[in-house]
């Protein structure tokens, strides 16, 4: 049988997008034994892989007005605006308990990209155990510029989604010949030159590969883009994703607008549903 692989996106809040579909594929029972995610993508994998149902929904509701969570005010404190206390201890162990024990059980694989500050380039670790270890997905959820360097096992790294956005090809490479991609924009977007250039050479004038892996981003995701497009035509590829261009902003904070994108990608998933199946081959991956 061929192997069959998940693929998700990051996008900062508009991840709430990727945490309406993964929980149809909860409802459904539809497993991926193969997950890589970068980013927003990766923390909303973890929900999916210890089975816990509208976990990243409620996070992202309740919790978003919560100063701790994302505000100004940790900016200022810590360096990061959103609250790394906040993400990977209070909330996981008081708020939103995260089922450590059903994720360290789980048949799947999760991998998550992290940008080596050094070289610029993505590397990829497994997580299997987010009790023990989070910070792969600490360093891949580390945003540019609003976020501080996690240093991981003696290296500096940042967001995945700076060198690889939509991680693709790591998936096949690592023998998944056909992929479902979550991804976070519609159909029409393509991503433009950055427009924090100058900020990016000043804040991190010591890594200059890194600062060439943001200055190419656009040209990287556009071209992932293109080549998603010809799996998707070779019947290689089935592509989830919004059906209009997405209004919300990387630190979104507005609980109604996060609430109607994760229902967005809820509906857009149900009726997806059989075509998913048939891609799937009518099993479970």
């Amino acid at each position: 049988m061929e192997r069959i692989g998940l693929v998700l996106e990051g996008g900062g809040m508009r991840g709430v997008f990727t945490g309406g579909v993964l929980d149809v594929f909860l409802e459904e029972k539809i497993e991926f034994p193969y997950i890589v995610g970068v980013s927003a993508g990766a923390c909303n994998a973890v929900s999916y892989v210890s089975h816990q149902y509208q976990r990243n929904y409620r996070i992202n509701t309740i919790h978003i007005k919560d100063k701790r969570y994302l505000s100004l005010g940790n900016l200022l404190k810590t360096g990061s605006l959103f609250g790394v206390d906040m993400l990977f201890n209070i909330i996981p162990n008081q708020l939103e308990p995260l089922d450590y024990e059903a994720y360290r059980s789980a048949s799947n694989k999760l991998v998550v990209g992290a940008t080596n500050c050094i070289t610029g380039c993505c590397e990829y670790f497994p997580v299997p155990d987010l009790e023990l270890d989070y910070k792969p997905v600490e360093a891949s959820m580390s945003l540019p510029l609003v976020s501080n360097v996690v240093e991981y096992h003696g290296v500096p790294f940042l967001d995945g989604g700076v060198s690889d956005p939509i991680p693709v090809r790591k998936s096949i490479l690592d023998g998944n010949t056909k992929n479902v991609i979550v991804l976070t924009q519609h159909k029409e977007y393509r991503k433009k030159p950055t427009s924090t250039l100058s900020l990016l050479k000043a804040k991190y004038k010591k890594y200059p590969r890194l600062v060439e892996a943001m200055e190419r981003r656009h040209l990287v995701y556009n071209e992932t883009l293109d080549y998603i497009k010809k799996l998707e035509a070779a019947g290689n590829a089935f592509v989830i994703r919004p059906a209009e261009p997405v209004d919300i902003g990387r630190f979104e904070k507005h609980p109604e607008k996060l609430a109607q994108l994760y229902k967005d990608g809820y509906h857009i998933t149900k009726k997806q549903r059989d075509a998913l199946r048939a891609f799937l081959g009518e099993k479970d991956c």
